[in-house]
C-alpha cells in the first residue's frame, strides 16, 4: 500500500496530538528499552522517538513496540534503508531532521507516517506543495527560536510544528503557547544517566510534569 502525502501527514498530526512532549531518545542498551517506555507511557508520554543513532536503536524499537498504549516512531531517518529498516523494527512512524524526495517517497511507499523536518519558510513550503502540513521545526533553538516559529507561522497558518532541538522544561511552554504548535521533542524527559542507572520511577516522575505542560495554567 502507498500512502500519500495528505494521509501520512494527518495520521501524524493524530500521533503529535497525543501528548505535548515527545520524548527523543538515544538508547545504547536494549535491555533499558522496554522499562524506559514503558516509564514513559506511564507518565503520560505515549509517543516515542528512538533515534536511529546507535547500534541498539532498531532492537530498541522492537522491544518498546510491544509496549501497551505506547506508538514507537523512528528518529533521524536519513535515507530510504533507515526507512525500511525502521519499518521492518516496527517503527510506526518516522522523523527526520530535513526532507529529501528520495526520503518521502521510501516513507510513502512503506506505509510509514513521517514527521518531516525544516527550518525555514522555503522548507516549509516545499513540503507544504507535497502535500505535508505538520513539520518538525529543527533545530528549534538554534533556529531562532520560538519567536521564529511564530514569525513562520503568520503567512504559513495551515502548518503545525513540532519543534526540536534545544527543548527543555524551562523553554517548552513557549513554544506550546503558540497556536501553530501541536507538541514538542525533547530528550530531557529520558536522561542518559537516570536511563544508564534503571531509576524508572525518576524518569515516570519527569514524564508526569512534562505530560502536564500542554494544559491551560
Amino acid at each position: 500500500m502507498t500512502l500519500s502525502a495528505p494521509e501520512a501527514s494527518r495520521r501524524t498530526r493524530e500521533i503529535c496530538a497525543l501528548a505535548p512532549i515527545v520524548p527523543v531518545l538515544v538508547i545504547h542498551d536494549v535491555r533499558h528499552a522496554r522499562p524506559l517506555a514503558e516509564a514513559l507511557v506511564a507518565g503520560g508520554l505515549p509517543v516515542l522517538e528512538v533515534t536511529l543513532r546507535t547500534p541498539a536503536a532498531l532492537e530498541a524499537i522492537s522491544a518498546m513496540a510491544s509496549v501497551s498504549g505506547g506508538h514507537v516512531g523512528a528518529g533521524t531517518l536519513i535515507t530510504p534503508e533507515d526507512v525500511r529498516a525502521a519499518k521492518q523494527a516496527g517503527a510506526s512512524f518516522g522523523v527526520s531532521p530535513g526532507a529529501t524526495d528520495a526520503l518521502l517517497d521510501a516513507c510513502e511507499a512503506e506505509d510509514m507516517p513521517l514527521l518531516p523536518g525544516c527550518a525555514t519558510a522555503t522548507e516549509a513550503l516545499r513540503l507544504l506543495a507535497r502535500g505535508y502540513d505538520m513539520l518538525k521545526f529543527f533545530p528549534a533553538e538554534a533556529s531562532g527560536g520560538a519567536p521564529a516559529v511564530k514569525a513562520i507561522g503568520a503567512p504559513l497558518p495551515q502548518i503545525t510544528f513540532c519543534p526540536t532541538g534545544g527543548i527543555s522544561l524551562t523553554n517548552a511552554k513557549s513554544y506550546l503557547s503558540l497556536s501553530n504548535v501541536l507538541c514538542a521533542g525533547g530528550s530531557w524527559v529520558a536522561p542518559n544517566d537516570l536511563i544508564q542507572a534503571g531509576k524508572w520511577s525518576e524518569i515516570e516522575a519527569l514524564a508526569k510534569a512534562a505530560s502536564l505542560l500542554g494544559r491551560p495554567g
